[in-house]
Order: structure tokens, then sequence, then C-alpha cells
């Protein structure tokens, strides 16, 4: 029988050192689950104003993207990540020290431009580095890194805040740049897919640059991926409000129920993507899409734990298909020499749907009840599984090379 992790094995060495890095970041993840909250508590705002916080920052994650994805293609992802957490590490050192808020609503943006433009970097030099029949695999090991690091990051927050609230801060700051370190003095294999890419892609999309503009695949994926990302960050926005102030449970008995999400990513995404990765990336993101319109919608008619869970089992295996497979869709559609910037517009998204999408969740259950609200997220993720199964992947290659 064959082992469910057996694929991890076909990863290559550049790929595993940068989710390595990540692991590293990650783990050291602690501003800014926390941030708001420190600015309540240690600036003495209101709870208005320490919102304002986390605004300024996804502004600055919102404009990085596009950005830092054309700087990745320029000066290459690696050299990219590394400043990134370089600069990111150093920054919180000069960021706990600032007592003015405006100046600190100032320093949430920088340090936003600074810390996301790692996020595309990782992505364009994952989609480099491996060939596109283990790409899903690769992305759902990156995505580990990440669930793995941010299981560790909040928790050692949590206590170091009841200890000095700067210890947030320093802490974070020397996880970047452990990790900056990490990626300079790594042993680097050679690029490894370099003689693959005529026999997987054709020259000619190697060769020539497309206008992002002008590739309607591209921005017809956007579209249609938006609406099923406002529906999935729900369970960082109206989720929570839901659970506790709905129907009544307990904010550890949340804490449980969002657990079970990570477990299950942490076990289950990398066997599941390598056993789906000749799927064909259409029915993949519908599928993803399907599984979180359900996992979301069906809360509309839920009030008991059991059932509850369950749902949250559905939506968290719609997670773990649709970004993976929403990665490497990006990949295969982007030129090779615009990969960065491709990746970066795509991170948009993601920046754009986590600044609108707990906004929107929050107001529909205050305004118009949960049960409009889960009903909505059941047909924005269905919108979003309609128009996703509508795109052919292995048609792909062909209509960036037509222009």
């Amino acid at each position: 029988m064959k082992h469910p992790w057996t694929g991890l094995k076909n990863i290559p060495r550049n790929i595993w050192l940068v989710s390595s890095a990540t692991l590293i970041n990650r783990a050291g993840t602690m501003v800014l689950p926390f941030i708001a909250l420190y600015a309540k508590q240690e600036l003495n705002v209101t709870t208005g104003e320490a919102g304002l916080v986390l605004a300024f920052y996804g502004i600055g994650a919102l404009i990085s993207s596009p950005f830092s994805g054309k700087l990745s293609d320029k000066i290459g992802p690696l050299k990219l990540m590394t400043i990134s957490l370089i600069s990111s590490g150093l920054f919180l050192f000069l960021y706990s020290a600032v007592q003015d808020f405006r100046i600190f609503l100032g320093l949430s943006f920088i340090w936003a431009i600074l810390n996301e433009a790692f996020r595309p970097a990782s992505m364009s030099f994952i989609s480099s580095e491996i060939t596109p029949d283990r790409r899903k695999t690769a992305f759902a090991l990156n995505r580990l890194a990440i669930n793995l690091g941010m299981s560790i990051g909040p928790v050692i927050g949590g206590i170091l805040s009841t200890i000095n609230f700067s210890l947030l801060f320093y802490v974070d700051g020397i996880t970047s740049l452990a990790a900056g370190s990490f990626l300079i003095f790594s042993h680097w294999q050679k690029h490894e897919v370099e003689d693959e890419r005529v026999g997987v892609k054709g020259t000619v999309e190697v060769a020539n640059k497309v206008s992002l503009i002008k590739n309607k695949k591209f921005l017809y994926f956007i579209l249609a991926f938006i609406p099923v990302q406002i529906v999935f960050f729900q369970h960082i926005g109206a989720l929570p409000l839901f659970i506790v102030n709905e129907l009544g449970f307990s904010n550890a008995v949340f804490g449980y129920l969002i657990a079970i999400n990570t477990v299950l990513i942490i076990f289950v995404e990398v066997p599941l993507n390598d056993a789906m990765r000749t799927w064909e990336n259409h029915k993949s993101l519908a599928l993803g899409a399907l599984l979180s319109a359900l996992g979301f919608g069906l809360l509309a008619f839920l009030e008991d734990i059991q059932p509850i869970i369950l749902l949250i089992i559905i939506w968290t295996f719609g997670e773990m298909i649709l970004f993976p497979a929403s990665g490497d869709y990006v990949a295969s559609i982007s030129p090779e020499k615009q990969r960065g910037e491709y990746m970066g517009y795509f991170q948009m998204s993601f920046s754009f749907s986590f600044m609108v999408g707990p906004w929107l969740g929050a107001e529909a259950l205050d305004h118009f009840g949960s049960l409009s609200l889960w009903a909505s997220c059941f047909v924005l993720g269905m919108i979003s599984a309609f128009m996703l199964f509508r795109i052919k992947s292995r048609k792909a290659s062909s209509q960036i090379v037509n222009g």
C-alpha cells in the first residue's frame, strides 16, 4: 500500500528550503494577531482606532503585492524573499519603540509592504522550481509550513503578551531575521526544471511576455475566485460572532472548532493534493469552491455543535483543495519571466478579500441576520464554483501563446 506522504520525496530540495524558512518565519508570527490589542492596551486608543491598524496593514498588503511581484521578476524571487524577511525583521524593532498612534499607523502600512513582499516571491519561486505535475503538492507543502508555524506563533505570543507586550515585536523580528539568514546560508541546488520547460509548456510561453491586462484567462480567474475568497474569510469575520454571540458557545469552544481546521490541514492537505495532482485545475477549483459554499452556507440551518463540526470539516476540505489548485493554475497561465508579477496580482486578490470579507460578513450578520448571511455565502461560493468549472486549464498554454 502506498504511503500517503510518499509524494513528498519528489519535492526538490530548494522548495523544502523555502518551506523551512516559511516555517521559521511563521513560528514567530505574533505581532499581527495581537496588533489591534496592542494598540488598545499599550497605546490607549479606542476599539475603533485599534481596528484602523489592521486596515492600514491591509492597505499596505494590497499595494505591496503587485509591486513586489514585478520586483521579484527583476531581481529574482529568492533575493526578494531574503530582503523581505531581513527588512521586516529589523523594522519590527523600530516598530515597538513608537508610542504616537498616528506614527504607529504609518509604520503599520510600511511594515505590511515589507512583510507581504515575501508571499508572491515565494509562490513564484515554488512555481519555477518544480514540474507542473508536482506543483499542487509543493504548494500544499508550503501551506503546511504556514499552518504549522501559525499554530505555534500566536500561542507563544499570547504568553509573552502577559509578560511584556514589546517581547512580541522582538521575538517576531528575531524569527524573521533567522528565516532570512537561513535563506542566505542554505545550499541551493541548481534549477531543476530548466530543461523540462520545452516539453511541458512550450518555448513560446517562456520567451514571450504577455500583458496581464490582456490575459483574459487570468482576469476571468480572479473575478471567479474573489467570491469564494470572501466566503472563506468568514472564518475570521462572521463565523466567530455567529458561534459565540448568536449560538451562545464560549470563546474556548470556538477555538477548539477552528483547531479542527488546523489539524486537518497539517495531516491531510499534502497527501490529499498529491493524490489529486493529476486532476485538471478547473475541476479541483470548482470542487473546492463547491465544498466551501456548502460548508458555510448550510450553517443557516444548524445550531448544534456536532453538525457544525461536520461543516467545518467540509469547508476545510474545500480550502485544502482550492488554494493549492489556485496557485498551480496561476503558475500554469503565467509566462515564466512574469510569474512574480502574476503571483503578485493573485496575492492582491487575497489582500482585497481579507480587507472586505470579514467586514461584509459582520455587517451582514448584524443587519440582516445569520440566515441571510450564510445563504449569501452559499450563493457566492456557487457563483465561483460555476465560473471556475468553466476554466479549461489544459488550454492555458495555447491561449497565452496566441495572446
